[in-house]
C-alpha cells in the first residue's frame, strides 16, 4: 500500500446465508481510499454499495456472513482483527454517517447524552463539563443553531436536516482518518441536502479526512466526490476519476445512468430509463450481469465475466464492448 493510500480493499467477498444457501452481495470488489479524497460509490438499490461499507465496519452478523479478502487500514487486515481490537477502530479511526438518522439515533435518549457516549468510550473523557463543552462545539462545527439548547433536546423534537447534522457530528467528534457516507442526504429536501453537503466539504477539509461517499444520485457525485466507483449487481463495472467517468463513460450501465438525469432530458421527452431489473442476489445470471439489460450484448458477454480493464490513464472499465454509443 503506498504512503498516498489511506485503505486498500481487496478481493472483498461478502456472502449471507440463507434457506437456499450462501448467496453472493460484494463479488471480488477491490479498491484503494486516498488520503484527503473523497471517494464515490454509485449504483442502483440492492448492487453491493451499503453492504461494502458495512463490510469495512465489520457490522454484519458474524453468524449470517461470510466475508474473505483484504481490508488494509494502518497496517492492518480489518477482517482479521478480534472483536476488541476493531471496537476501538470503529467510530474512532472509521466512522459512518448512516442514511436514516432517525432510526440511527435512540429515541429515548437526549442528544447531549448520544454524542457524550461517543466521548467516553472512545476518549475515555469523564469530566462532564468538558464533555458537554466539547458536544456543543461540534454541534456549532456543523451549522447547527443554539446548539446549548439543542444539547438537552430529544431526536423527535430536530428536523430531518437538523437530525443528520447530528449524525455528522457523532461521526467527527473523535477526528477519524476515514469517513464512511451511507446516502447521508437522501431522505433531505434540495435545499437542505446541499446545506449538509457544504458542511461535509468544509469538514472535509479542516479534518483533512479521507470520505467514501455512497450514493444513487448522480448531482451530488459531480458535487462531492474526486473519483467515482461504479457498482452493479456486486462488481464494479468502472471506475476512475469524476470527470473522466462523467466526460467519457464506457461500461453500458454508466452510460444508461448518464443518459437518465432529468438534466439530459430535451423539453417534451420522455425520460431515459434502463430496461429490465437489476437481478436478485439468488439468481445471477452467467457472465456480465448486465447482459439482460445491455442493447449489445452478445454470446461471448453472457458466457464469462469480463476483467477489469484499464481503457484511459485511471479508468477502468468491465465490459467487452466499452465505450458504445457513449
Amino acid at each position: 500500500m503506498d504512503e498516498n493510500t489511506i485503505l486498500s480493499v481487496k478481493d472483498l467477498v461478502t456472502q449471507f446465508k440463507t434457506g437456499d444457501g450462501l448467496v453472493t452481495a460484494v463479488n471480488h470488489v477491490s479498491f484503494d481510499m486516498k488520503k484527503n479524497r473523497v471517494l464515490g460509490l454509485v449504483g442502483e438499490s440492492g448492487c453491493g454499495k451499503s453492504v461494502t461499507s458495512l463490510s469495512i465496519m465489520r457490522l454484519h452478523d458474524p453468524k449470517l456472513t461470510v466475508m474473505s479478502g483484504d481490508i488494509e487500514f494502518e497496517g492492518k487486515n480489518l477482517l482479521e482483527l478480534p472483536d476488541k481490537e476493531m471496537r476501538k477502530i470503529r467510530g474512532n479511526r472509521i466512522s459512518m454517517i448512516f442514511q436514516e438518522p432517525m432510526t440511527a439515533l435512540n429515541p429515548l435518549f437526549t442528544i447531549g447524552n448520544q454524542l457524550s457516549e461517543v466521548l467516553k468510550l472512545h476518549q475515555g473523557m469523564k469530566d462532564k463539563k468538558k464533555i458537554r463543552q466539547a458536544v456543543v462545539d461540534i454541534l456549532m462545527k456543523v451549522g447547527i443553531p443554539r446548539a446549548e439548547k439543542v444539547v438537552d433536546e430529544y431526536p423527535h423534537q430536530l428536523s430531518g436536516g437538523m437530525r443528520q447534522r447530528v449524525m455528522i457530528a457523532m461521526a467527527l467528534l473523535c477526528n477519524p482518518k476515514i469517513l464512511i457516507a451511507d446516502e447521508p442526504t437522501t431522505a433531505l429536501d434540495v435545499t437542505i441536502q446541499a446545506q449538509v453537503l457544504e458542511v461535509m466539504k468544509a469538514l472535509k477539509e479542516e479534518y483533512e479526512m479521507s470520505i467514501l461517499f455512497i450514493t444513487h444520485d448522480l448531482g451530488v457525485i459531480a458535487e462531492m466526490v474526486d473519483d467515482v466507483i461504479i457498482m452493479y449487481a456486486g462488481r464494479i463495472v468502472e471506475q476512475g476519476p469524476v470527470e473522466e467517468i462523467f466526460n467519457h463513460p464506457m461500461h453500458q450501465y454508466t452510460i444508461g445512468l448518464m443518459n437518465s438525469r432529468p438534466s439530459q432530458i430535451q423539453k417534451g421527452e420522455r425520460l431515459h430509463c434502463i430496461p429490465g431489473m437489476v437481478p436478485t442476489l439468488a439468481e445471477m445470471p452467467d457472465g456480465c450481469a448486465f447482459a439482460p439489460r445491455c442493447p449489445y450484448a452478445t454470446d461471448e458477454c453472457r458466457k464469462a465475466v469480463p476483467e477489469l480493464a484499464e481503457m484511459r490513464p485511471g479508468h477502468m472499465v468491465r465490459c467487452i464492448h466499452p465505450g458504445k454509443e457513449a
